[in-house]
């Protein structure tokens, strides 16, 4: 898919990409340059443990938007679009 740069140095993610990635409005991503080309990564979200119960999990010290029904469907219907090309 091609996209343009515009005067400010933006760039935008072609829907397509921005729904099989899961990006919605917000989502912080790292851009890294390697090898002549521009990778696009999930930034890693910074955690910590907590004590539920008898378990131990762990918990985003920041707020993660909503995981939706209908991104769900979305994906998985990504995912099975990718599988079948």
């Amino acid at each position: 898919m091609k996209t343009t740069i515009d005067s400010a140095g933006r760039m935008v993610i072609p829907k397509a990409i921005r729904t099989q990635m899961g990006l919605i409005p917000g989502t912080p991503v790292d851009i890294v340059y390697s090898e002549g080309r521009i990778v696009i990564e999930y930034a890693p979200v910074e955690v910590e443990v907590r004590k539920v119960g008898r378990l131990k999990v762990l918990q985003p010290t920041t707020e993660m938007p909503v995981l939706t029904d209908e991104i769900v469907r979305e994906t998985l219907e990504a995912v099975r679009n990718e599988v079948r090309v």
